[in-house]
């Protein structure tokens, strides 16, 4: 369950890097919910991640 969540994350945060999608609407994309968006890429790429979350933090 750890991997998937991971490789989500980075799927997730390279997503809205590439698209400058918000939360919302990479939620709608990948059919979760936005809560699931947020959770992953702000805590799953901070801890498993590192070289993702100073790009993430620039999408704000």
């Amino acid at each position: 369950m750890r991997e998937f969540s991971d490789d989500r994350a980075i799927l997730l945060a390279q997503h809205i890097i590439e698209t400058g999608n918000t939360v919302r609407a990479t939620a709608k994309v990948f059919g979760i919910s936005k809560s699931t968006v947020q959770t992953d890429v702000t805590i799953s790429n901070g801890l498993s991640g590192k070289w993702l979350k100073p790009s993430t933090n620039r999408i704000k």
